[in-house]
């Protein structure tokens, strides 16, 4: 089950543009987790705070904002005054309401006060956290809610009525088993939420699950992954989720118009440590320091890591190795007219390879996965990206 989805016809600009800001305040760890964070303290908060005003002075802010994604950390670890204030320093530069404003929070975060400051400065979907219902399970990953919290955490999510709630879920967790993992979806759908993304637990580097991985306290297996990402796919679309990427479903209207952008390699400024942008002809992101990057902003410099100029054919790359992810595809027609300079010899015969592999094929002028190739996507879009170093190179 598909879905084709696009941005809203009545945005009265043709190219979106996304903000992204990353909160990078966490109580604990998560022993899956290789994102950026810190532990908050009040003078923390107050340094960050002043200085997503400072890098926001830094921007061009060319026309208005499509969507807002506050990511982390966990940006409602913020106090309901921190999130009023967050709000105030971006709506004067957003240029109208966003048609998606997005926060992410972890179950033990949700109180009425801080939904309540959320409404307030617009934003109009939540995405929560939650990984697992099982206890054992939240214990392994090192989450610090419990499953009861979970459900206070949903009601009081509904009944301040946002627009659309997504709900995150984890699988091929250690010690988890196929029966399990269909507990754990079965429990999200009697919730009802409007959108679920779930994702296969990867080993990042740097985290205490690599580390357990390398021991060999944790162990892959392939094979039961790729039963379990089957699993997940017959069972949303039977609970009627349409799959419009890899890891995420959605009844319909309520796909991450956010994600969707950025899959897309539309425009998107990120603010505070971390965060990556791509926008005004540059790709870059912040150091992942509070500190350094407080310093950095200071001195009027932000994207000085792995700052690269936006090309066609990086643009076009990045646009396929995501873009095949979702089951929309790659209209390939469209993207050769916003991209006509890229290196189209080599998308024509790396597309080819893909469809005698039986990994991919062309329907109605898009490039799409095959199911088989769906289960093989990072592997799929580590050939694309060798494909097209080899190419630029030569």
């Amino acid at each position: 089950m598909s879905e084709i989805i696009s941005a809203p016809q009545d945005t009265p600009y043709a190219e979106p543009l996304g903000v992204y800001v990353h909160v990078p305040f966490c109580a604990s760890t998560c022993d899956f987790c290789a994102f950026y964070q810190t532990t908050p303290t009040a003078d923390g908060v107050d340094r960050f705070l002043q200085g997503i005003a400072n890098e926001a002075a830094l921007v061009s802010w060319s026309r208005p904002v499509t969507t807002v994604f506050w990511g982390g950390g966990t940006p409602g670890l913020l106090a309901p005054d921190d999130i009023r204030r967050l709000g105030a320093i971006l709506q004067p530069r957003l240029g109208g309401r966003p048609v998606e404003w997005t926060v992410e929070m972890a179950p033990a975060s949700v109180t009425a006060a801080r939904l309540a400051a959320l409404k307030e400065i617009g934003v109009t979907r939540i995405s929560m956290g939650a990984q697992s219902f099982q206890p054992a399970l939240l214990d392994g990953l090192g989450r610090q809610h419990t499953r009861e919290q979970i459900f206070r955490a949903y009601e009081r999510i509904r009944t301040a009525d946002f627009a659309s709630v997504n709900l995150d879920l984890m699988f091929a967790l250690p010690g988890q088993d196929e029966a399990a993992w269909l507990a754990d979806l079965n429990e999200a759908l009697a919730l009802a939420p409007d959108h679920l993304s779930t994702y296969c637990l990867t080993f990042e580097e740097d985290t205490k699950l690599w580390v357990k991985l390398s021991k060999g306290q944790v162990k892959l297996d392939v094979e039961h992954e790729a039963r379990l990402y089957e699993t997940t796919w017959a069972r949303l679309e039977a609970a009627g989720y349409a799959q419009y990427e890899v890891s995420n479903f959605a009844r319909p209207g309520h796909a991450c118009l956010h994600n969707l952008n950025t899959w897309r390699m539309h425009e998107w400024i990120g603010l505070g440590p971390s965060a990556a942008s791509q926008h005004a002809g540059w790709r870059g992101a912040n150091v992942s320091d509070l500190d350094q990057w407080l310093a950095q902003i200071t001195r009027g410099e932000r994207l000085s890591e792995d700052r690269v100029a936006l090309t066609p054919a990086l643009l076009v790359e990045d646009a396929l190795i995501f873009g095949v992810r979702m089951n929309a595809g790659v209209d390939l027609a469209a993207l050769r007219r916003r991209f006509p300079r890229a290196p189209w010899a080599a998308v024509a015969n790396e597309t080819a390879l893909l469809t005698e592999a039986g990994l991919a094929g062309i329907t109605d002028g898009c490039l799409r996965l095959t199911p088989r190739g769906r289960l093989l996507a990072d592997s799929v879009g580590t050939r694309l990206m060798q494909a097209f170093s080899e190419e630029i190179s030569t």
